[in-house]
C-alpha cells in the first residue's frame, strides 16, 4: 500500500501541510490514523517504507511523521524492533534530518515502540536504544479502555491540556516502560485514577512505572504513546479525545 484513499466519512482535509503516515509489514492502524489527520484539516499519506527504502519516497518531504499502531514485523524479536533497525540501517540520514529541521514526529503504540528502537525517543538520538517497551507485567495482551491525565505541556502534541482527562483505547502485550537514566524520561501522559497517576492494574494495563502512557523528547517535538488516539477520534467511537492530538499537530503545523 503506497496511496491512501479518502475514507467515506465526511470531513475536509485542506490543501495545507501533509503529514506522512509510514507503513510496513505489519502495521494495521495506517487508515484510521490517516483519517485523524484529515480530521484535523491537515493532508495524510500514506508511505510505503518499501518505497522509502528504494528511493521513491522521501521522509523529509513531508511536514510531520506518524509511526502508527500494529504488530510491525510480526514483533519478531521483540515489538517494534526489525522496524526500528531497517529505519536506522536504512534511513538514519533522513530520520536526522527530521529532527535538525524540527518537524513533529509521533508514534502510536507499536509507532511508539519503534522510535523507542530506533533513538528517536527518549532523546532524539537516532540509533542510541536508551530505553525499550516490556512485556505487560500481566504477561498477556491487553486490550480495554483506560484513563489518561495530562501531567506535561512540553509538547506541541500535548499543548493546552494539563490537568486533563482524556480517555482512549489500549492494544498491546509490550508497553511496559524501561529506562536507564531517569533524566532521559519526560512523561506527558499517565494512566490514571481519579486524576492521577496510577501503577494499579488494570487501570494501568501494562504495569508501567510511573503510569507513563507516553514520553516526549527534549524538543516536545516528538512524541510516543501506548494509547491509540486514531481509535478515539470521533463520537461514536465511545470517545473523540484522542483529536485533541491531531487538533494540536494542526494548529502548530498551521501556525
Amino acid at each position: 500500500m503506497s496511496s491512501h484513499q479518502p475514507s467515506a466519512i465526511n470531513h475536509q482535509p485542506s490543501a495545507g501541510p501533509v503529514v506522512a503516515v509510514l507503513y510496513g509489514p505489519g502495521i494495521n492502524c495506517q487508515e484510521e490514523t490517516a483519517f485523524a489527520v484529515e480530521h484535523a484539516g491537515l493532508q495524510a499519506k500514506v508511505v510505503n517504507f518499501h518505497d522509502v527504502n528504494e528511493g521513491r519516497e522521501n521522509l523529509t518531504d513531508y511536514q510531520a511523521l506518524i509511526v502508527p499502531g500494529g504488530f510491525s514485523w510480526g514483533d519478531h524479536f521483540g515489538s517494534g524492533r526489525i522496524f526500528g533497525l531497517h529505519l536506522v540501517a536504512r534511513v538514519t540520514d533522513q530520520l536526522q534530518e527530521l529532527v535538525s529541521t524540527g518537524k513533529p514526529i509521533l508514534g502510536i503504540c507499536n509507532g511508539f515502540q519503534i522510535l523507542v528502537e530506533t533513538g528517536l525517543l527518549p532523546d532524539g538520538t537516532v540509533g542510541k536504544r536508551l530505553g525499550a517497551l516490556l512485556q505487560n507485567k500481566s504477561a498477556r495482551f491487553e486490550s480495554r479502555w483506560v484513563d489518561l491525565v495530562v501531567t506535561d505541556t512540553k509538547s506541541i502534541w500535548t499543548k493546552g491540556l494539563e490537568g486533563r482527562v482524556l480517555r482512549m483505547p489500549v492494544a498491546h502485550g509490550e508497553g511496559r516502560l524501561y529506562w536507564e537514566d531517569k533524566s532521559l524520561i519526560r512523561p506527558c501522559l499517565c494512566y490514571a485514577k481519579d486524576g492521577q497517576p496510577t501503577e494499579e492494574y488494570p487501570l494501568n494495563p501494562a504495569g508501567a512505572p510511573g503510569g507513563y502512557a507516553g514520553i516526549r523528547d527534549k524538543t516536545g517535538l516528538i512524541f510516543g504513546l501506548m494509547p491509540h488516539p486514531e481509535r478515539a477520534s470521533l463520537d461514536w467511537h465511545g470517545s473523540s479525545d484522542g483529536m485533541e492530538l491531531f487538533n494540536n499537530l494542526a494548529r502548530y503545523l498551521k501556525g
